[in-house]
């Protein structure tokens, strides 16, 4: 009896039909294990000079569960194969799992897909494990809670401000947002015209102050650049006009004197097709087209897959296997003749790409879709389509644009017009993104033209948008932060943390998100810069490809910049308690002290809080009831609660402060969360907050 080992139950059906009888197929659910919390700060491992001593355990009792039931089943099996996927994730678990099952000689297997072939093709080529990848994962786990865990308990928490946690990756994510709103909020609008004319031969022109020699050379045929976000394209507008004197002028001008053609430019260019999907286009284009966040296009890929009807979702590689181009080329020569291409297409990665696996493309070209959105969901079934399209694009002719630029002439003045028709739709057939701009009708250089009407409009400049999820997903690609498996997770994880919000389908960051980057900016200014971030990603590279010693970098890493970065941000915070969040929210729990301080100065008391309204919650410290405290914040009123003993002022009491959350419940960076109400249950709760329980003083669990 053989033993399959994967990550997802929702594989075994598929793979038990294609292995048939003689196979055990049984699912590890994801991690069965993880660092424990214990030690320094609770990161589970030590660092000692250039090791890194890791201390792993069942990651709760699922995984103590799952491990004892894997455990009978190995008994009953002549050789286990380890099927997990193939990134740096699913090698790492392939690891966990031959460490607790004691595996002499475990035997890895991969495939991109789940076909009968390919399955059957990875079993009969079985490979050792890939130290180098393990090494990956393990920096990559180590390092996060690194960072996750030191940075939230010694600088997060102690701003108490509410925020929870701070992250590698989702650190410098919240950074670029914040920097985009603060270029907003920061933002004067202009005032401008924007002048034209329109002709009666059924074309408008803009006003060019000075037609540059660029733009009298040629056409500018090069092609739309293939934008999987759905940004609105710039409208078609005139150089800025500055004052209502001068646009008056430039119509009057318009109106008063002929114009003729003075240039005539036309030029056929080729629009390239789009590359097949990778996660990220993926995420970006089923953000635009079907309105799913990358969360939900990850679970959705994730079900596709399981189901046998796509390649593996977690891929930066655009290249797809020869015979499923061939099958693509068969099936234009049959359906579609005007779009084969002479040679077979290839598209080219980004640099720094992995390239583990293939892109993203359905397993089966010929699956009949009206079988398929009877068997699948409507979400399912809408992404499978978009694979389909885009896979069967990538293998398409180039469409064929005509270009056209027009230039006209009144007295001294210059107006300019662009078109672009569409001759040619070839691959746009499969994948729309390509715009029609106006059709420009025949024209002669010296040709007069009648003028049908003159306009100045006014506008206003406009501050920068912000990014919508598939927006930013396609700038953490291109900044290098994060890798194909953590843009979903680390958007989830700022929008749960009440970082940023949805607003109108764009990603706004809240006051607690401009507050906790504004004190990172200052305490860890390096940790959320994204070059920085971009950096440790490559280093992470290196090492999975056996070119540097992950324990050794991780140490240098540690000594080299984030403990003495640590340590200067906690000096940096005693020095400058309370004025490190930015002027919107400022430590709430210092500034209604000092009030209180100032106010009582004058009578020779102690400093001490304003009397709030009594509650049955007792202090975590001295049992004593709590007290709620309403202030402003951003114009709003917030509450938090805080010991009704005010001649305490010990250390502990001034961290015994719970935030009202978007949850409903109280939350302390100090205590974790008060939510139970009974006189039993809060008493259980303070004996447990009393005796130092980890596990409610811990971060809470970021990917990054």
């Amino acid at each position: 009896m053989h033993l399959l080992l994967i990550e997802s139950p929702g594989k075994i059906a598929k793979l038990k039909q294609i292995l048939g009888s003689g196979w055990i197929v049984k699912a590890s659910m994801g991690h069965v294990r993880e660092l424990a919390d214990d030690g320094e700060d609770a990161l589970g491992f030590d660092l000692t000079e250039n090791s890194v001593q890791c201390r792993y355990v069942p990651r709760g009792a699922k995984g103590k569960q799952v491990l004892a039931e894997l455990r009978q089943v190995v008994k009953q099996a002549d050789r286990v194969f380890l099927g997990c996927d193939e990134d740096r994730e699913g090698e790492v678990i392939s690891w966990h799992l031959a460490q607790e099952l004691r595996l002499k000689n475990p035997q890895r297997v991969v495939y991109h897909e789940i076909t009968a072939d390919a399955v059957r093709a990875a079993i009969a080529q079985p490979r050792p494990l890939n130290a180098n990848l393990i090494a990956a994962g393990r920096a990559r786990d180590c390092l996060d809670k690194l960072v996750g865990y030191r940075g939230s308990k010694h600088i997060v928490w102690k701003l108490n401000i509410g925020a929870k946690s701070m992250g590698r990756v989702q650190s410098a994510t919240l950074h670029l947002l914040c920097q985009r709103e603060r270029e907003i909020q920061l933002f004067q609008p202009q005032n401008y015209w924007s002048v034209w004319v329109e002709y009666a031969e059924g074309f408008r022109a803009f006003y060019r102050v000075k037609l540059n020699a660029a733009s009298t050379s040629g056409t500018d045929a090069s092609p739309d650049t293939a934008d999987d976000t759905g940004e609105a394209k710039e409208v078609p507008t005139s150089d800025r006009v500055l004052s209502q004197a001068e646009a008056d002028r430039l119509v009057e001008v318009a109106r008063t004197h002929p114009h003729t053609v003075t240039v005539v430019e036309g030029k056929i260019a080729h629009q390239s097709p789009p590359p097949p999907f990778i996660t990220s286009t993926l995420q970006q284009a089923a953000g635009a087209k079907l309105h799913l966040s990358p969360d939900r296009t990850m679970q959705v890929a994730q079900s596709l897959y399981e189901k046998g009807l796509i390649t593996y979702m977690r891929t930066d590689s655009v290249a797809l296997s020869p015979e499923f181009c061939q099958e693509v080329r068969q099936w234009l020569e049959t359906h579609d003749p005007d779009n084969v291409p002479k040679q077979m297409t290839r598209h080219k990665s980004r640099k720094g790409s992995q390239e583990a696996h293939e892109a993203i493309r359905p397993t089966d070209l010929h699956r009949p879709s009206a079988q398929l959105k009877v068997e699948l969901s409507t979400d399912d079934f809408a992404l499978y389509v978009l694979i389909w399209k885009r896979s069967v694009a990538s293998q398409c002719n180039p469409a064929r644009l005509r270009k056209t630029r027009v230039v006209t002439r009144s007295a001294d003045l210059h107006w300019e017009t662009r078109g672009q028709i569409v001759e040619f739709l070839g691959y746009a057939r499969y994948w729309q993104n390509l715009h029609t701009d106006q059709q420009i009708p025949a024209l002669s250089q010296g040709q007069a033209l009648t003028l049908q009407q003159a306009q100045a409009e006014p506008k206003q400049t406009q501050p920068p948008p912000r990014y919508s999820e598939p927006k930013l997903v396609q700038l953490m690609e291109r900044r290098g932060i994060g890798r194909p498996s953590t843009y979903a997770p680390t958007i989830k994880t700022l929008k749960q943390r009440d970082y940023v919000q949805v607003v109108k389908g764009k990603l706004q960051p809240t006051a607690l998100g401009l507050d906790l980057d504004a004190a990172l900016e200052k305490l860890l200014v390096k940790l959320v810069d994204p070059t920085f971030t971009a950096e440790m990603e490559r280093s992470l590279d290196q090492i999975a490809q056996g070119e540097i010693n992950w324990e050794r970098w991780l140490n240098e890493w540690n000594r080299g910049y984030f403990a003495p970065a640590l340590e200067q941000a906690r000096q940096l915070m005693s020095l400058s308690a309370g004025t490190l969040s930015g002027n919107s929210s400022k430590n709430t729990g210092e500034k209604i002290a000092k009030k209180a301080a100032t106010q009582n100065s004058a009578s020779g008391r102690s400093p001490q809080l304003p009397t709030g309204k009594r509650t049955e919650y007792p202090c975590p410290v001295c049992r004593k009831p709590l007290e709620e405290y309403v202030y402003q914040k951003d114009g709003q009123p917030k509450t938090l609660l805080r010991c009704s003993d005010r001649a305490t002022n010990s250390e502990q009491h001034r961290e015994a402060v719970y935030f009202y959350t978007a949850k409903g419940s109280f939350w302390s960076p100090k205590f974790g969360e008060l939510q139970e109400s009974s006189e039993t249950s809060r008493d259980r709760q303070t004996q447990k907050s009393s005796s130092g329980k980890k596990r409610s003083r811990r971060p809470p669990k970021d990917s990054d």
